[in-house]
């Protein structure tokens, strides 16, 4: 029985997928209906039998065109993850460690997507509506079982051993390299040096762009065997630095800017840690829930029920701090820590390892589609790229980048018992490699339609050094460094 209990997730998670799909094109169907109802207050009742007659099969064509879509976008979904699954095991057969998974898939996605324009060019298919990942989709529907997973099979011991340390790069860190590349950015922009922003938008690109991806790193840590402390601090540090370049994000696009700038700065800072500490405690809240219910109702007995109730308290604080307008992330990700320390061991045996490989297996299917989609959007988004604003993001990120590292290390080594050295500096340095959050956000972003897309442009084109960069860690700095 527990075999099926995967299927039953994966069909409630399309299912929700499907139904986020329709919400855009059912509230132009609603508000097109109350245009209808109030211009029909003003019509003779004699003259609305037919216009209604019409109105509802128009609606029912409308339906089953909307379903076939979201039928096909599915079949579609499905076709890419087998071939993301056949990809990753060819990697791993032929021990092709210099082209970590995620890379290899956002090739895949390349691929697809160059073959889908070449037959929309030629009119022999428009895949137009499969190539777009939608922002809701990816926050709602792919984001949570990933950083679930990455908190409940997080290492407690050496986690908590470094906690203060990877708290430190997290927040100060984040903050320090979204200030560099904000304000960095919006100065060149009044030197006419790069493409003009505002500082609020430069100041919310440094923050999404200062999400780190650690997916490709932590391959090529694994498969070189380094140091369990520098495993920790980059996997921890990019583990919350996603949650916090979110909230981080979203404080600096909400920014009041009727106030003074101290009232304003502070009141986003207050903002800030407030979220921030709201959404951990949400998280934190619904796991030890969990584990009193399970020690307490005897679900181990039936072990369906057991594996359902863990999912639904799973997910429930992620969507109940976006509904409060709090930080999900944070709180999923709060959850998935603290329900992995108390609330796995009540757990019966069997559910146990059911819980663990189902949300395994979703977040790499989730990690998959958003690293296709990423792939794809190089051919399906219409870009403007702005090379001086591309060129000089880059550097920012890395001057960013080693800004928070070397200066934050210098101060968590007075407290530590174990220094961090240059040489694990160094590494944690180059290892900051931005990922789909980055790209998610971006497409988020609530700016004009051009600055958009040089927004996004910028960021899909901030990912494509990240394959010379692992390149060098495999073949060089990581060998070199930890002699």
């Amino acid at each position: 029985m527990p075999k099926y209990y995967g299927l039953i997730l994966l069909i409630v998670i399309f299912s929700l997928w499907t139904y986020v799909k329709g919400q855009d094109t059912s509230e132009i169907a609603i508000s097109t209906n109350i245009s209808e109802n109030n211009l029909s207050q003003n019509t003779p009742s004699s003259d609305l039998n037919k216009p209604a007659d019409i109105s509802q099969g128009n609606d029912a064509v409308s339906g089953s065109a909307i379903e076939k879509q979201n039928s096909f976008t599915i079949f579609f979904i499905l076709c890419v993850l087998f071939f993301s699954i056949i990809l990753v095991y060819l990697l791993i057969k032929f021990h092709f460690h210099y082209l970590p998974e995620s890379i290899g898939i956002v090739f895949l996605g390349a691929i697809i997507g160059a073959l889908f324009q070449v037959l929309n060019y030629m009119q022999l298919a428009n895949f137009q509506e499969e190539e777009m990942l939608s922002p809701t989709i990816f926050f709602l529907v792919m984001l949570p079982p990933i950083i679930f997973e990455s908190g409940y099979s997080l290492h407690k011991g050496n986690f908590f051993a470094n906690f203060g340390s990877i708290c430190t790069y997290a927040v100060f860190g984040t903050a320090i390299s979204a200030i560099t590349i904000g304000a960095g950015l919006f100065v060149l922009g009044i030197a006419d040096v790069v493409y003009p922003f505002t500082l609020k938008e430069t100041l919310s690109f440094g923050a999404l762009i200062s999400a780190v991806d650690p997916v490709a790193t932590l391959a090529i840590f694994q498969s070189l065997d380094v140091h369990p402390t520098l495993y920790m601090l980059v996997f921890g540090e990019s583990v919350l630095n996603d949650a916090v370049a979110i909230v981080m994000c979203d404080s600096v696009i909400n920014f009041d800017d009727s106030k003074s700038t101290a009232t304003a700065i502070g009141i986003g800072i207050g903002n800030f840690l407030l979220k921030f500490t709201v959404s951990a405690l949400i998280g934190i809240l619904f796991a030890l829930a969990l584990a009193l219910i399970l020690k307490h109702v005897h679900l181990n007995r039936v072990p369906s029920l057991e594996f359902c109730t863990v999912g639904l308290f799973a997910y429930a604080p992620y969507f109940l701090a976006e509904g409060l307008n709090y930080s999900g992330i944070m709180a999923i990700l709060a959850s998935g820590i603290v329900m992995s320390h108390y609330a796995h061991f009540n757990l019966s045996p069997v559910t146990q390892i059911t819980v663990q490989q189902t949300f395994r297996t979703f977040a790499f299917l989730a990690e998959s589609c958003v690293f296709a989609y990423l792939g794809m959007a190089i051919f399906s988004f219409s870009h403007n790229f702005k090379p001086a604003f591309v060129i000089w993001t880059l550097i920012l990120c890395l001057v960013g980048r080693a800004i928070n590292i070397f200066p934050i290390s210098f101060c968590v080594n007075k407290f530590r018992e174990h220094k961090i050295d240059f040489k694990k500096q160094f590494i944690m340095w180059f290892s900051g490699l931005r990922g789909a959050i980055a790209f998610a956000l971006a497409i988020h972003l609530p700016f004009n339609l051009e600055k958009r897309r040089v927004i996004v442009s910028t960021t899909l084109v901030s990912k494509k050094p990240c394959q010379l960069k692992i390149s060098i860690l495999y073949w060089f700095l990581i060998p070199f460094t930890l002699l």
